[in-house]
Order: C-alpha cells, then sequence, then structure tokens
C-alpha cells in the first residue's frame, strides 16, 4: 500500500512537471503563430501546425523524460516521493521560451507601432491602441513569467517568496480565463455571431 501511494505521488509529480513545460511551449507556440500571421512575408505558406504540435507537446518530453530515468536510477530505492517535487533539467528547460517571447513580443510591438504610426490619421488615438494591444498580449504570450525567471527560490525568502508564489498561481491559474476573455467573448465579431445566436434562440422560442 505504501509502494503504491509513492508510485501514484511520483506520477503525479511528473504529470505536474510535464503540464508546466507544456503550458510555457505553448506560450512559445503562440507567440511564433502570431509573429508568423505579422511577418508573412518572411515565411513560406507551408503549413507549420504539425511542428506546433511538435513543439507544444513533445519538448516537454525531451525534458521529463531523461529526468524520469534519472530519478528512477538513482532513487528507485526509496519507497517515498521525496526529491521528485524538483526537476533541475525541467526548471532550466522553462527559461528560453519566455526569453523567446520577450523578443518575439517586442519585435510584434515594433511592427503594430510602425502600422500605426503610417495610419495616424486613421488612428489619433494610436498611443492608446498600441498600450491596449501591449496588455493583451501580456497574458497570452506569457511575458509575466520572464520577470520570475530571476527571482528563484533561492534568492526569494520571507515575504517575497510568498509574494511570488502568490503572483505565480494565479497568473498561471486564471491566464486561460484572461486569454478567453480577451480574444473570444470581448471580440467584436465572437460578441455579434453570440447576438445573432441569442436572437435566433428567442424566435425559435
Amino acid at each position: 500500500l505504501l509502494w503504491q501511494a509513492a508510485l501514484g505521488c511520483r506520477v503525479a509529480q511528473v504529470l505536474m512537471q510535464y503540464c508546466i513545460l507544456a503550458n510555457h511551449y505553448w506560450f512559445l507556440v503562440e507567440a511564433i503563430y502570431l509573429y508568423k500571421l505579422l511577418i508573412g512575408a518572411v515565411f513560406s505558406e507551408k503549413n507549420y501546425y504539425r511542428l506546433y504540435l511538435y513543439l507544444g507537446w513533445g519538448t516537454p518530453v525531451v525534458f521529463v523524460v531523461p529526468w524520469i530515468a534519472a530519478k528512477y536510477l538513482k532513487e528507485n530505492a526509496e519507497v517515498g516521493c521525496e526529491g521528485w517535487g524538483c526537476c533541475a533539467l525541467c526548471a532550466c528547460a522553462l527559461s528560453p521560451p519566455p526569453q523567446i517571447n520577450l523578443l518575439i513580443f517586442m519585435r510584434i510591438l515594433k511592427v503594430i507601432l510602425a502600422k500605426l504610426r503610417a495610419n495616424q490619421k486613421g488612428y489619433a488615438d494610436y498611443k492608446l491602441r498600441l498600450a491596449k494591444a501591449t496588455l493583451i498580449l501580456i497574458p497570452l504570450f506569457g511575458i509575466h513569467e520572464v520577470v520570475f525567471i530571476f527571482a528563484t527560490d533561492e534568492q526569494t525568502t520571507g515575504i517575497l517568496r510568498y509574494i511570488k508564489v502568490f503572483f505565480t498561481l494565479f497568473l498561471n491559474s486564471f491566464q486561460g480565463f484572461l486569454v478567453a476573455v480577451l480574444y473570444c467573448f470581448a471580440n467584436k465579431e465572437v460578441k455579434s455571431e453570440m447576438k445573432k445566436k441569442w436572437q435566433l434562440w428567442k424566435l425559435d422560442h
């Protein structure tokens, strides 16, 4: 029974590490996809859908599997689950996506700013539009993760650690909700379609 509990704990830790990595690498996929849409002339018309799937779901496996093997060979004698909650290899794998996303984020803002400036007569409030675009892109790209890369658990103690944990858990938990609100429910086309569906439903009932 104790062995089964330890096995379940280890499986849960592995799944958690994989999901954390997959979350960060899908941030990267979203950033690359949006950049491809804005800078379409640089890329060919080839469909990158399968590549996106490999990058988002496959890359975490590259880091998680060696970690599992190392933990199994080194700590298989231990009955408990101690030591399985910290993946140094996975922690290293978390660093590149936010940093790459930050570079893509800055590049996209530069493109948006150039397009807004080119149409200043049509968009007198282009600075406000740029600020809005910036705030909308932050949760989509996970730019907030860049701040926490440098604030590691070893460097944060006391109140600072609690603040870091709170913001990390809050943003990671509600990020999907924020993206859904900003890109779906707050979208004019989506609201228009929902309004049409609602009117049709009222006519039918």
